[in-house]
């Protein structure tokens, strides 16, 4: 659904994107990641046609960005980060005003948009003023609007950018229905463990040089090349870390210090197995037979934050 070959947006002797190679099936969310300034916004908008790439090629939905972009654009839901809004519109005015743009007329145009509306679930704000709307509706009501024409791949730049907890929530959502209807979609987010329950593949880029691409699961294997438990006893902490240290498998034991004025006991255990090391049952079963009571016993799980630091140096274009 989407190919890019060699990609490059070049200002002066400043890359906004250097050399990216992406290849996007139907049916996948790709999670774009990286830092204000590294190339999201630029990739985006020239996979929308907005822009024109110093030079390589890009194709969305078998067509080129250079020969069709006509096409492009009728094929593709492409959402800004900010966008503007039309204040004294109704909301079902302003989505039926850009239902006509993509030529949707008679009947069908207020079926289509009675149907985004539903599926954003905004339905029952269809009579209100744009402008009475929060900014979660406004993020949602953007979203109604890119899918009027029932596009097959979307381009969402920061859907759930200054969202509250709740509206981050509900657009997740949002986006994990798309992605029961098959839709092709390209999300980029600072909100890194959200994207993580959405996407199946991820892209990390930095300085416009796209450094990750690649399954979830894939992009964690490469940051964490070791197993970490987490673990608990209830009683004889101590003793109980000093046990674990002295297993063949075990290459270090910590022991997180409570906070500064706490009057607790250190209670956690984090254990770092030795490279290769990923069965651990074993040091469950001894701790039991040794009378040890667990309390807890897991292993540690990566998020996209941890690996974005990891394999980022926080450096713009």
């Amino acid at each position: 659904m989407i190919e890019a070959h060699d990609l490059t947006m070049k200002y002066g002797d400043l890359y906004a994107v250097k050399s990216l190679d992406l290849n996007l099936q139907k049916g996948d969310v790709f999670g774009f990641i990286g830092p204000n300034g590294a190339g999201k916004t630029t990739t985006m908008r020239i996979l929308a046609t907005l822009l024109q790439p110093t030079w390589g090629e890009a194709y969305v939905c078998g067509h080129s960005i250079y020969t069709n972009p006509r096409e492009i654009r009728r094929l593709v839901g492409y959402m800004p980060d900010f966008y503007g809004v039309y204040d004294d519109m109704k909301v079902i005015e302003y989505l039926e005003f850009f239902a006509a743009a993509y030529r949707i007329n008679g009947a069908a145009r207020r079926k289509v948009c009675d149907e985004v509306l539903d599926l954003v679930d905004l339905g029952y704000k269809r009579e209100a003023l744009v402008t009475s709307l929060s900014r979660g509706m406004n993020q949602r009501l953007g979203l109604a609007r890119v899918l009027l024409h029932d596009p097959q791949v979307l381009l969402l730049d920061e859907p759930a950018s200054g969202l509250d907890p709740r509206a981050r929530i509900e657009i997740r959502g949002l986006l994990k229905e798309l992605r029961g209807l098959g839709k092709t979609i390209m999300v980029s987010s600072h909100i890194l463990p959200e994207l993580a329950d959405i996407c199946n593949k991820i892209g990390i880029i930095e300085r416009g040089e796209l450094l990750v691409n690649a399954d979830v699961a894939e992009v964690m294997k490469q940051v964490r090349h070791q197993t970490v438990l987490n673990v608990s006893v209830a009683e004889n902490t101590e003793d109980a870390a000093k046990l674990l240290a002295a297993q063949p498998d075990v290459e270090s034991v910590d022991v997180p210090a409570p906070p500064p004025g706490s009057q607790e006991r250190p209670k956690l255990i984090v254990v770092t197995l030795k490279s290769g090391v990923t069965d651990y049952s074993l040091l469950a079963t001894m701790m039991v037979q040794r009378g040890y009571r667990l309390t807890l016993f897991r292993e540690e799980e990566l998020n996209l934050e941890t690996a974005f630091l990891a394999l980022t140096k926080g450096i713009t274009a």
